[in-house]
């Protein structure tokens, strides 16, 4: 069937991809009206505004609501590569390329013995379940460097760490396709990118850690597995209340530090649990990396992220489905029904924002209802997913060789290692 599949797809993934961001841009170009509040403003106002200020040649230095890393002024002022249009229809457009690079990518690393399409399948299919929000956001972008880095980590370690640094300087999360990635090439190409990068913009351009300092009294946001305790929580006579902060809607009043002291003590532990997994598969008893391992403990780690943060926003989806398709490039991953999950996860997720996000403000039955099963799919995922990685070819020992394995000495690439990837 995959075989079936695979001769197919270079016809069927342009037709489906080419309808579904004809409609995601005709919605984000108000050219059709997608119910619901705008989820364009934070692109044409917000985005906008902060470019303004960073093309003097500064942070926005006094706006609270800038939480990212320097590398994003990056993705902000893109806009500018495309002068002949208007900011939000720039951005737009970039966003649907970079859309389409992370397909070209998918499709290529799908080719060849061990791989297969299913992975640009579930980008395809995954981005427009999250309707027009995920054009009106620079996680795509994002989320390219992020596959990248994972798809270069067999021929090209060295890139692979470079590129994952500059993930992480765009938005944090990036340095977590590291976890799985063999050696310490990888590692030591993103210290030294990251270093040089970050030293970099701190010299030429002054606040680029000012958002360090932002989020000191941030509340828990209401779609996060956290927020769903005082959404019950307010119909049984919660003092506290919902008000915008930071950027997004958060519970704020009694026990809500708490819930995120809780919340930070579970992702500490997510990432020992990772830790640990990283000491056993480095073991030099035998060797445990298969090829699908980087891309499965990536996915693993940031729905880790994901599930224990306290903030969940719409576009995490975005990653997910992005390091879930590069997961399904391998006929071995062990990811299949957490990506599943995830793809189940996603269209709740444009339910709850913005279809339906007065509901889940308001913590109505309905609104804690979509919240809870959109939370339980991903705490679902999450569960699985570690527990697939902690069976993976790391549990196996010996057994693990029965699938493509990436030894530290090799210097070309494994037979199975996609075609053209960078």
């Amino acid at each position: 069937m995959e075989t079936r599949d695979a001769g197919r797809s270079p016809l069927w993934l342009p037709t489906v991809w080419g309808a579904t961001r004809l409609v995601l841009l005709l919605f984000v170009l108000k050219v059709l009206a997608f119910p619901g509040p705008d989820v364009t403003s934070d692109v044409s106002v917000i985005y906008r505004g902060w470019s303004d200020v960073l093309r003097t040649g500064t942070f926005p230095l006094t706006d609270v609501t800038w939480q990212y890393p320097p590398a994003a002024a990056l993705a902000i002022l893109s806009p500018g590569l495309l002068p002949f249009l208007e900011y939000a229809t720039a951005f737009f457009v970039l966003a649907c390329a970079t859309d389409a690079a992370v397909l070209a990518l998918l499709w290529r690393a799908g080719r060849g013995t061990g791989r297969s399409p299913r992975g640009a399948w579930v980008w395809v299919v995954g981005v427009p379940l999250l309707g027009p929000t995920v054009y009106a956001r620079y996680d795509v972008m994002v989320t390219a460097v992020a596959v990248a880095a994972l798809l270069a980590a067999g021929r090209h370690p060295r890139v692979a760490g470079a590129l994952a640094a500059l993930g992480a300087l765009l938005k944090v999360w990036p340095a977590l396709v590291l976890v799985g990635m063999r050696g310490w090439r990888p590692w030591i190409a993103a210290a030294v990118s990251g270093a040089g990068l970050a030293v970099l913009f701190a010299v030429s351009m002054p606040g680029a850690f000012a958002f360090l300092t932002f989020q000191r009294e941030r509340g828990v946001e209401v779609e996060s597995v956290g927020s769903l305790v005082f959404h019950v929580a307010r119909h049984f006579g919660w003092e506290g209340g919902v008000l915008l902060n930071y950027g997004s809607m958060e519970f704020l009043g009694p026990h809500v530090d708490t819930v995120g002291t809780v919340s930070l003590g579970l992702s500490a532990v997510g990432f020992g649990w990772l830790l640990l997994w990283r000491l056993r598969a480095s073991r030099p008893a035998a060797p445990r990396f298969a090829a699908h391992t980087a891309a499965d403990a990536a996915f693993v780690a940031v729905l880790l992220f994901t599930v224990t943060s306290r903030v969940i926003s719409p576009q995490y989806l975005v990653w997910l489905v992005g390091l879930g398709a590069v997961c399904r490039c391998f006929r071995a991953s062990r990811m299949r029904l957490p990506v599943a999950l995830v793809l189940a996860a996603t269209p709740l997720t444009a339910l709850e924002f913005p279809l339906l996000f007065a509901d889940v403000v308001a913590s109505t039955p309905l609104g804690i209802t979509l919240l809870a099963v959109r939370n339980g799919l991903l705490v679902a995922a999450t569960l699985l997913g570690a527990r697939a990685l902690w069976r993976g070819p790391a549990h196996h020992g010996p057994a693990a060789r029965t699938e493509p394995v990436e030894h530290p000495d090799r210097t070309t690439a494994p037979a199975d290692t996609p075609a053209g990837t960078p």
